[in-house]
C-alpha cells in the first residue's frame, strides 16, 4: 500500500488553499483604489514581494494603441544586488505584509528615485513581433512565455533582454474581457531562483486579474477626465482647477517648492459676443485654448476658468519665470488673427493677465487666487493687453 499518497494529496492541497488564500488577498487590494499609478504598484508589488509571489523584479507594459506600442509604465525591483539583500532582510525582521507594502506607497510614492523603474518607463517597443521582440510575441500569441537559461542566446537581438540582461524570464498576458491590454514581465536577477510550472501557472491566474483591474482603472480615468474637462474648449475645468490648485499648494509647502498661477482673461470679449453672438465667440474660446496650449509648457496646467477667463497652474515656477510665460501668452493672442476681429477695439483680439506665486503673494488657495484677480484687475485698469502681478 502506497502510504505516501495521503500525503501527496494533503500537501498539494494545502499548496492550491495557499495560492487561493494569496490571489484573494491580492484580488482585494487591487479593489482597494481605481487610481492607475496605484493599481500598478499593487500588481507589481504583489508579483514581487516575499508575501507575494516572490519574484525578485517584475515589469509592467501596456499598448498604447494611437502609437502602436507596448510602453513600459512601471517597474518594481531593487537597482543592485546590495540594495536586494537590504531590503529583504528589512522586510523579514518587520515582518511586513502586502498590506503594509501598499500602503506605504499610497502615502510616499517612493518609487521616485527607483533607476530601475526609470529605464522602465523609457521603453517603447513596436507591436510587431520583430521589432518589439518577446513582449510583442506574447502580446500577439496570447499566452505566456518562458525564456530559460538555455534558449536565451537565440534572443541577442531582442532589445527588453539587451536592456535588461535578464538570465531566465517569464512575460504573461494581461486580459482584459476580450482583447490582451499588456505584458507582465517577472525574473530572478539577485536570486538566480529558477522559474517554475507552478510559478507560471500562478503567474498567469493572477495576470488575468489584474488585466482586468487595469482596464476598470483606465475606463474610470476616462470618466474621471470627462467630467472635469471643458466640453467647448477640451481644457481642464474650473472645478477641477480648485481641487488642484488646493492640493499642489499643499505640495509645494510641504516639498518647499515655488509654485505661481496666472489668470488670463480676454480684452472686451463682451463686445464681439453682443454683436455676432455666442456661437461666433465660441470659436474664438476655442482657437484661445490652442493659442494657451501652444504657449506655455508641457508641464503646465492650463484651465478654463469660467466665461473668457482661463487660469494656467505652473508648478516648481517662480513669479519670475511665470511672468514671461504670462508675457508670451499675451503675445501669442495679439499677434494671432481671429475671425471678424475688426470688431474689436484697435482691431485686434488681446488679453490681460495677472500673476500670482505662493508662498509670496497667498499660502493659502483663496489669498492667492484674490492676489491674482487683483493683479488682472490691475492689468484691466492699465488700459488692459498687459501682464500684472
Amino acid at each position: 500500500m502506497d502510504t505516501d499518497k495521503p500525503r501527496d494529496t494533503q500537501e498539494e492541497l494545502q499548496k492550491v488553499r495557499g495560492e487561493l488564500s494569496l490571489l484573494y488577498e491580492i484580488s482585494n487590494a487591487m479593489r482597494t483604489t481605481l487610481k492607475l499609478d496605484e493599481i500598478l504598484y499593487i500588481i507589481l508589488t504583489a508579483v514581487t514581494a516575499h508575501v507575494g509571489l516572490g519574484f525578485n523584479r517584475a515589469m509592467l507594459f501596456l499598448v498604447n494603441e494611437k502609437d502602436g506600442v507596448l510602453e513600459g509604465k512601471m517597474g518594481i525591483g531593487p537597482d543592485s544586488g546590495e540594495e536586494a539583500n537590504r531590503i529583504w532582510t528589512y522586510l523579514e525582521k518587520e515582518k511586513t505584509n502586502l498590506d503594509n507594502l501598499i500602503s506605504n506607497y499610497k502615502v510616499s510614492g517612493h518609487l521616485a528615485h527607483s533607476q530601475f523603474d526609470q529605464i522602465v518607463k523609457g521603453i517603447r517597443l513596436p507591436l510587431k513581433e520583430e521589432e518589439g521582440g518577446i513582449l510583442a510575441m506574447t502580446l500577439l500569441d496570447g499566452m505566456p512565455l518562458h525564456i530559460t537559461q538555455e534558449t536565451i542566446h537565440t534572443r541577442k537581438q531582442d532589445t527588453l533582454i539587451n536592456i535588461l540582461r535578464p538570465e531566465e524570464f517569464v512575460t504573461v498576458p494581461l486580459k482584459a474581457k476580450d482583447k490582451i491590454i499588456g505584458v507582465l514581465f517577472a525574473d530572478n536577477p539577485y536570486t538566480h531562483k529558477p522559474i517554475t510550472k507552478d510559478n507560471i501557472r500562478i503567474l498567469t491566474m493572477f495576470a488575468n486579474q489584474a488585466g482586468l483591474a487595469i482596464e476598470n482603472s483606465k475606463l474610470y480615468e476616462q470618466t474621471l477626465i470627462k467630467s472635469h474637462t471643458d466640453s467647448l474648449t477640451s481644457l481642464w475645468n474650473h472645478g477641477y482647477f480648485q481641487s488642484r490648485l488646493q492640493e499642489e499648494i499643499s505640495l509645494a509647502q510641504k516639498n518647499k517648492q515655488n509654485l505661481s498661477i496666472i489668470m488670463a482673461d480676454l480684452d472686451n470679449f463682451k463686445v464681439y459676443n453682443d454683436t455676432l453672438g455666442h456661437q461666433e465667440g465660441d470659436q474664438i474660446l476655442i482657437q484661445i485654448a490652442r493659442i494657451l496650449n501652444g504657449s506655455a509648457r508641457k508641464q503646465d496646467t492650463i484651465y478654463r476658468y469660467g466665461g473668457e477667463e482661463f487660469a494656467v497652474l505652473l508648478l516648481q515656477t517662480t513669479k519670475q519665470e511665470a511672468s514671461v510665460i504670462a508675457e508670451k501668452i499675451r503675445i501669442s493672442v495679439e499677434q494671432s488673427d481671429f475671425r471678424r476681429q475688426e470688431i474689436f477695439p484697435n482691431r485686434k483680439l488681446t488679453v490681460s493677465l495677472g500673476v500670482a506665486a505662493c508662498p509670496g503673494d497667498g499660502a493659502s488657495k483663496d489669498s492667492l487666487l484674490e492676489y491674482a484677480d487683483k493683479a488682472l484687475y490691475s492689468a484691466k485698469h492699465q488700459g488692459k493687453n498687459r501682464v500684472c502681478g
